[in-house]
């Protein structure tokens, strides 16, 4: 008998389309795109359709609910709407496994199998549950976003991850699949408070940092407009962080992250685990500002960015309402350590076992290394403090 190993190795691809769109009035009968998505997507003669929403999107928006159903029942000849439900939004929908278990209920009463859709309407948290239930059902249901946040369109609801908070760590559990698209309605941003409006910019400014110089400046010269609620300048800015972040997961090389690099997480590390430690009184743009502050003061201090470009950026975010430093950073365990720093060890892990860690040569000019000097690290954060301090007074 034959004890040599025998091997069968194949090589196959799967293309995907990802799909980004802009709209305005996506619920209006007279614009097709999101009906036309979900046919020309759907070897079903007539998919089945339900709908999970943001209750809070939903309450400050008492006028899309009616919008909804007269566009269902528009278009019933072609698609069969099962219904919709609310959860609550924000990052505490991903850390009560309770909201997952009524989700996966819901789509075994309602039968959607993988031939259905479920549409996510809402934040990234929930765009984030949603994805994750339809992409474990069934191994695989499709699914559609229509992200409700700036910090959604613009970055998080452009991607192909999905995923919910475990073990007190941020997207512990997850997938990558990409949704059958991303619809983004301009309109659904006009309900924000300027707090939850501008916590998407901070992405913008991240991704025009490792990527673009002519965005960043962009972004300086319109910072008023933004501020102002000009949305067509809040579009535009929108449009283009969506485009650099579908373009990187598209044209990399690397699109479920198998590698150890993910240059679109620059500032990240320590942000996620502000989240965390402020129980997430901190929304994700308001640590990933921060974050961002304490990655390019570390840049700037081992010599990589230069003063007049920190400097920039520091002001930049600082015009936008974020502050750049929290109390969160200089918590310290009960040895005397500084928390903030498990944050690194982490990202460490989660990106399998290498450290690899964006930080900036230039405005629009990203490096990547793989250690940080604690020591020098602990300096910017008392660096970040006496700033924030001197803003304050």
């Amino acid at each position: 008998m034959d004890a040599s190993p025998h091997s069968i190795v194949e090589e196959f691809q799967i293309a995907y389309a990802h799909r980004v769109y802009f709209t305005e009035g996506v619920f209006a009968c007279a614009n097709p795109l999101l009906a036309s998505t979900i046919k020309e997507c759907s070897s079903a003669d007539k998919p089945r359709v339900f709908l999970v929403a943001d209750a809070a999107f939903m309450a400050a928006n008492s006028g899309v609910s009616p919008k909804i159903t007269e566009f269902f029942a528009y278009h019933r000849e072609d698609i069969q709407f099962l219904g919709a439900m609310e959860l609550p939004g924000g990052e505490q929908l991903k850390n009560e496994p309770a909201f997952l278990e009524q989700l996966y209920r819901v789509i075994e009463q309602k039968k959607l199998c993988r031939h259905s859709y479920i549409i996510a309407l809402g934040g990234g948290a929930l765009l984030d549950l949603v994805g994750y239930a339809a992409s474990t059902a069934h191994r695989g249901i499709r699914h559609l976003r229509l992200p409700t946040t700036s910090l959604s369109q613009g970055d998080g609801g452009c991607g192909v991850k999905n995923g919910i908070n475990y073990f007190g760590k941020k997207n512990f559990l997850g997938t990558f699949t990409p949704p059958t698209a991303v619809i983004n309605d301009v309109d659904f941003l006009k309900s924000l408070p300027e707090a939850r409006l501008v916590d998407g910019f901070i992405e913008a400014i991240k991704v025009s940092l490792i990527k673009d110089r002519s965005f960043f400046e962009y972004i300086e010269a319109n910072a008023e407009a933004i501020l102002r609620r000009d949305f067509g300048i809040v579009r535009k800015v929108l449009e283009a962080s969506a485009r650099h972040h579908v373009l990187h997961i598209a044209r990399n090389g690397d699109p479920f992250e198998l590698t150890s690099s993910r240059p679109l997480d620059f500032g990240h590390w320590s942000a996620h685990k502000l989240e965390v430690l402020s129980e997430h009184a901190l929304s994700h743009g308001e640590s990933v500002a921060i974050g961002i502050a304490l990655d390019s003061i570390y840049s700037h201090r081992k010599g990589y960015l230069g003063e007049a470009e920190l400097g920039r950026i520091l002001e930049l975010i600082q015009k936008f309402g974020f502050r750049i430093y929290d109390e969160g950073l200089s918590e310290l365990t009960e040895g005397g350590e500084h928390v903030v720093l498990q944050g690194l060890e982490e990202f460490r892990e989660h990106m399998g076992g290498k450290l690899t860690i964006p930080l900036l040569r230039d405005i629009g000019e990203q490096i990547e290394v793989n250690d940080m000097d604690l020591p020098l690290l602990l300096e910017c954060i008392e660096n970040l403090r006496s700033r924030e301090s001197t803003v304050q007074t």
